[in-house]
């Protein structure tokens, strides 16, 4: 979706500049800037949407390997109270 915002803004300002009344040259120095500029900015953006996502993932994991500690705690400390009663017996 934000792939489509940034092309439609994109194509739209070079279709204003094309209309424009100006010189080729003008205008194809107007177009280079402002693709470049809208290249960068959707860079940022994608940069931006990465590094969220990885610290998501990242997130993710480690509660995830948190969730196994305590289960395999919460394992352990059933098999440490089986063996106590089978010893009992």
């Amino acid at each position: 979706m934000l792939v489509g915002l940034v092309s439609g803004a994109a194509l739209g300002a070079v279709v204003g500049m094309l209309f424009a009344p100006r010189k080729g040259k003008e205008i194809r120095e107007k177009i280079g800037k402002t693709s470049e500029n809208y290249i960068n900015d959707a860079k940022s953006k994608f940069n931006e949407f990465s590094d969220n996502l990885n610290d998501k993932v990242e997130s993710l994991k480690a509660k995830t390997k948190a969730n196994m500690s305590d289960s395999k705690m919460e394992e352990k400390y059933y098999d440490a109270k089986k063996d106590i009663h089978d010893m009992k017996m």
